[in-house]
């Protein structure tokens, strides 16, 4: 018969008897179709799960609090080392002051009955005198609506359990998905960097993921992601306002967008160790509420997390040591070119973003991340055209593929809940880049933003943000031909995330560019997306 962990009190009434059993398994019998297995039924929501667990004790003298001098004593040492039907817990306790159901009592009643009757089939049936017959008889009488209803609920549960295990995608993999689809358009008239936006129309995208989650000891994680993503951004002559859930190519070519496994070294440590398409987040925490991964929070690029964490992605390893619940501690090594093997590529000699970062919770309603990133050839995307060196190579007369500069970035990220429904967040960061090629030089890079949330706004599960700030700024240049940008493009964005129901959340939202390209020159560009994000 399976186990479950549960116990059993009988009144004064019926003998003073305290019966406090775990099925007939305390009595090491196997199972049957027609016996008890009730664990999610009767489990007891005020001990904990590891507590449950439930054995066999052969003298009443095991239990740490059963005392002679308690009033069923006599009748608890019996059931122990009489009929054997009795259990404990793994700390050595009884707990027998705990109440119980109808349904707990007819179980045990059921498991001691089936006790009995083992007795008497091997020839032991001394031992069961005819008064504990009779009361057993009584007690039999008494439940057999319970028991017969527990029959039938267990015949039940074993079908359908049959039935899932018969079917069942996996017994160690979950499989969940996601599509979020976006209506987008440029609802002003604009023109930037000379030239008026020709990208005007209203599109509709489709961004839809399959996600296998694998679990080989309850601690670890095999992370299989698969996607196909036709959204694009408008193209308004600067990669400042940028959408986060947008692809590369427009294509709906399915591929793996991500492959990493992550399991615990020890009680204090996190090892990830990524294959393809790890991103800053997968290595540590952004710090920011609107940081959704494109499915949920902002809209635009800039607004998901700080513009110096874009330059950590591709494949390698990262390590989180938790010091204590308030700070923890993050290293990461990330190359954009690990599985490519021409010169200048590879895991060590090609793009790379090798992060550092401390997390810092005073308070469950504080976070502050600091952050340092060394990385190579690998750009901030969002931006000024300056400040994400999309023109670097034409300004110094080489290929592309020959452009080398690297970077030194440093952030500091900060979240705090004002109130449960009011949350103050935002960044800075700075960026100093060093031209290894042609002339050589440098630049340094600003970018920093205020936000302000307010969670279960409407309704508990909606998500309303306000976004300002200055999107990544070449502040000084001595890299020949590359100016500094000449003014300020400010941000705005907002936001309000309505959770339809548990698996459908709609956006609206609004992003507005002062000067894009930070350039007063350039006219004021606003964008405008709805978002339907579908979780299933």
């Amino acid at each position: 018969m399976p186990k479950f962990c549960k116990y059993l009190l009988v009144s004064p009434a019926v003998c003073g008897v305290i019966l406090f059993v775990n099925t007939a398994a305390f009595a090491g019998e196997t199972s049957s179709s027609s016996e008890i297995n009730q664990p999610q039924v009767l489990a007891n929501p005020d001990i904990k799960e590891k507590d449950q667990n439930i054995g066999q004790v052969t003298s009443v003298s095991q239990f740490s609090d059963v005392q002679p001098t308690d009033w069923a004593f006599q009748a608890l040492q019996s059931l122990v080392e009489r009929y054997g039907c009795i259990a404990g817990y793994p700390n050595s306790t009884y707990r027998g002051n705990r109440a119980l159901t109808r349904y707990e009592f007819a179980a045990g009643l059921n498991a001691c009955l089936d006790r009995v009757n083992e007795l008497i089939a091997t020839a032991t049936g001394d031992l069961v005198n005819k008064q504990d017959l009779a009361t057993l008889q009584k007690l039999q009488e008494d439940f057999s609506a319970e028991l017969a209803t527990l029959r039938g609920r267990v015949d039940t549960v074993e079908a359908k359990t049959a039935e899932l295990e018969a079917n069942q995608f996996s017994t160690t993999t979950k499989l969940q998905g996601q599509v979020v689809a976006v209506v987008s358009d440029v609802l002003s008239e604009n023109t930037v960097n000379g030239a008026e936006i020709a990208d005007k129309n209203t599109t509709l995208g489709v961004r839809a993921r399959i996600e296998l989650v694998t679990s080989f000891t309850g601690q670890d994680t095999l992370f299989t992601r698969i996607q196909a993503n036709n959204i694009l951004s408008p193209n308004i002559g600067t990669p400042e306002g940028n959408l986060f859930f947008a692809g590369e190519d427009g294509t709906t070519n399915a591929a793996i967008d991500a492959l990493y496994y992550k399991f615990p070294l020890g009680e204090k440590t996190q090892v990830i160790a990524i294959a393809n398409a790890g991103a800053a987040d997968d290595l540590t925490s952004t710090v920011n509420l609107f940081d959704g991964d494109g499915a949920f929070g902002a809209l635009s690029t800039f607004g998901t997390r700080n513009p110096i964490y874009n330059q950590i992605n591709g494949a390698g390893l990262g390590v989180t040591y938790e010091f204590s619940e308030k700070l923890a501690l993050s290293l990461g090594y990330l190359s954009g070119t690990a599985n490519n093997p021409t010169p200048n590529n590879g895991l060590f000699n090609g793009s790379y973003g090798a992060l550092a970062q401390l997390t810092v919770k005073p308070s469950d309603r504080i976070s502050i991340g600091l952050t340092y990133i060394n990385s190579y050839n690998q750009p901030l995307l969002t931006g000024s055209n300056a400040a994400t060196f999309q023109n670097i190579a034409a300004i110094q007369g080489l290929p592309e593929e020959e452009v080398a500069f690297s970077s030194n970035s440093y952030g500091v990220q900060a979240s705090i809940g004002i109130t449960d429904n009011i949350v103050l967040g935002g960044w800075a960061g700075y960026t100093n880049s060093q031209s290894l090629k042609g002339n050589g030089g440098d630049v340094d890079i600003w970018n920093y933003a205020v936000t302000l949330g307010f969670p279960d706004l409407g309704k508990k599960g909606n998500l309303a943000g306000i976004i300002a700030g200055v999107e990544p700024k070449v502040t000084t240049s001595n890299i020949a031909g590359l100016a500094s940008d000449p003014d300020t493009s400010y941000h705005l964005e907002a936001f309000y995330q309505y959770k339809l129901s548990d698996n459908i959340t709609i956006t609206p939202g609004v992003i507005w560019l002062t000067s894009p390209d930070h350039n007063n020159d350039n006219d004021d560009v606003v964008i405008g997306a709805l978002r339907t994000t579908f979780s299933f």
